[in-house]
């Protein structure tokens, strides 16, 4: 791993000592896929980040710098790049400073092996997500509830788990959002109460378009009885899912059909596409 740390458009040695984003987890986060050194979805990463920041009401560096130094350090290489934005050093307590810098990071990660060619198999956590959140949506860096439920199996044989909501509704992925296929149309869960608005989940429901694709709060059932699931992330992009429990799902050409369009957005995915597969 390399990394570097930024406090506004000063690059220092270590984190501040009284960075809030460490004492309070009072910042935002992006996690980008870079491929050849570039970083395809920059723009799509920095909306979101530029949304969190304004609800926070949390100041940004420049994105023109930010992305020069990221490039600068990928230096041509396919990694995962991470980038954490926090509101700065203040003292202790929860009273925010007024003018102090953002903090920022940048660090690079080997990519993630790759997905299995069967498909995932999932499992349901127990872990639940809390609901309203005032934080919905937001790649903030507090994921206690995620670290949580990661922490409920260590079988290798189980690549990922599902959350839910407090009233059961299925949310997501510890690490990645969701799509289920039912009588010929795409479901997501809404993130408008808790949940990660993912990028890649953006991506996703730009190519499918409104009359494909909808957001809604899905029960466990919906998902158990759909034709098709697949997981998503700006990492990893389109994960078909092979297995939840009891139930099993071939592997379906819509899904294919959807990983190959993706590639056409990020030359990191083109290895995951399908041959021969058609969306629906």
């Amino acid at each position: 791993m390399n990394a570097r740390v930024y406090v506004g458009e000063r690059a220092v040695q270590a984190l501040p000592l009284l960075d809030r984003g460490y004492a309070y987890g009072d910042g935002l986060f992006e996690t980008l896929r870079a491929h050849r050194g570039q970083l395809p979805w920059w723009d799509a990463h920095w909306r979101r980040l530029s949304r969190g920041a304004a609800r926070l009401r949390l100041p940004l560096p420049r994105p023109d710098y930010v992305r020069a130094e990221a490039e600068r350090l990928l230096d041509g290489a396919d990694a995962v790049l991470k980038l954490i934005v926090s509101r700065g050093a203040g003292g202790r307590g929860y009273a925010p400073p007024t003018d102090a810098p953002p903090t920022w990071l940048l660090s690079t990660h080997p990519l993630p092996p790759p997905a299995p060619a069967e498909g995932l198999r999932l499992r349901w956590c127990e872990t639940r997500l809390a609901t309203p959140s005032a934080l919905a949506g937001l790649k903030h860096c507090n994921r206690l509830e995620q670290v949580l439920a990661r922490a409920e199996w260590d079988a290798a044989e189980i690549h990922e788990g599902l959350m839910r909501d407090g009233e059961g509704a299925v949310v997501c992925a510890t690490a990645a959002n969701l799509f289920v296929l039912r009588e010929g149309r795409w479901w997501t869960p809404r993130v408008d109460r808790c949940g990660v608005a993912g990028v890649c989940r953006e991506q996703v429901l730009a190519i499918l378009g409104e009359a494909a694709a909808e957001t809604a709060t899905l029960s466990q059932d919906a998902l158990e009885s759909a034709d098709a699931v697949f997981l998503c992330n700006a990492v990893r992009g389109i994960l078909p899912v092979a297995r939840l429990g009891e139930r099993v799902w071939p592997s379906h050409p819509a899904v294919g059909g959807l990983q190959r369009r993706l590639a056409e957005s990020h030359p990191a995915f083109e290895s995951a596409a399908l041959p021969g597969s058609e969306v629906s």
